[in-house]
């Protein structure tokens, strides 16, 4: 297992030895945010080197890039250690990397900023607190009520309706099954290689690139899923037309009131496979775990996919900030 050193501490190398030690201090927190947990950091980041170390009884997890240090999350712990925690994280970034400015903390929740901002000696202004730091609004989280997603009720949701009472109309013969990564894991792998080629055959040429860019890290994300899947605290769900698998879905439980939904693809040339294999989804998911609330990450900046998931009416939008220096 690889290691690294930076001062007095040792960054080890996050891989599944991390998770019982990161989920610990996960339930230390509660927040709703798809990025808080194990599995769903360890799948997508196949294709970087990650890192972890305990700081001032903190999880903290870190992400090499290109030779550079950056924290993927901030650290993870009670309230009263995340500020200590957040300096020395930063200077155990500062002492590895060329330049300052490569060193963040990425996805940062609001309720952990809150602790940030607050903790100090009682009469210190924010300002004073905040003199040798920049935080940025970034990217939000789309949570649903699991209800509202389950009867699709009402006229805003009549076109998610009508998507599905066609597929279930022109494919009356599907199967839905709970993942068995024995058995589906191949199936998944090339639903997903299906699914790349479809998308570019009908994208406009110039668009390509940038497309398979976008997917790069997905590839690989998917790849690490089947490879581990038995691993991780996850469940999935796989949709079955002629007895070829036209669609698979992955989630997990974030909180006590909250699951997300991880990754989800299905056949582009299958209407309504999306949408029904989504709502049959989140029965699943609120069946498995009792929760209120489903989290399907954020959209990444693509508007197309901002578009898709404000169709679903979200409940609240939760904002995640990126903390840099001055």
């Amino acid at each position: 297992m690889s290691t690294l050193s930076i001062g007095k501490y040792t960054l080890k190398h996050f891989d599944l030895s991390a998770k019982e030690t990161m989920d610990k201090y996960l339930n230390l927190i509660n927040v709703d945010v798809s990025d808080y947990t194990f599995a769903g950091n360890y799948i997508w980041l196949s294709t970087a080197t990650g890192f972890y170390a305990i700081v001032n009884d903190t999880f903290c997890l870190f992400i090499l890039n290109s030779g550079e240090l950056t924290m993927l999350l901030p650290p993870i712990g009670k309230k009263e250690n995340t500020y200590e925690a957040i300096i020395d994280c930063f200077e155990i970034m500062n002492s590895h990397n060329s330049n300052r400015n490569y060193s963040k903390m990425e996805y940062v929740h609001e309720d952990i900023l809150e602790g940030f901002v607050d903790y100090l000696e009682e009469g210190t202004l924010i300002y004073e607190m905040l003199k040798d730091f920049i935080i940025e609004k970034k990217l939000v989280d789309y949570i649903y009520k699991v209800d509202d997603l389950i009867d699709l009720k009402g006229d805003s949701y009549k076109s998610k309706r009508n998507e599905i009472n066609r597929f279930n109309k022109v494919y009356p013969e599907h199967k839905i099954e709970i993942l068995d990564i024995k058995k589906h894991g191949n199936d998944v792998l090339n639903l997903f290689n299906k699914w790349v080629k479809d998308r570019t055959t009908y994208m406009p040429k110039e668009e390509v690139e940038v497309f398979l860019d976008g997917i790069y890290f997905e590839r690989f994300a998917i790849k690490r899923l089947v490879k581990d899947y038995e691993n991780l605290d996850i469940i999935g769900l796989v949709i079955y037309i002629d007895d070829e698998v036209k669609g698979f879905t992955v989630g997990e439980k974030i909180n006590k009131t909250t699951a997300s939904v991880i990754l989800e693809k299905t056949d582009f040339e299958i209407l309504g496979c999306a949408q029904f294999i989504f709502r049959e989804f989140t029965k699943i998911l609120k069946d498995k775990y009792g929760v209120e609330y489903i989290n399907v990450g954020d959209d990444m900046g693509f508007e197309n996919l901002k578009k898709v998931k404000m169709s679903y009416r979200p409940n609240k939008l939760v904002p995640k900030y990126t903390i840099y220096q001055k």
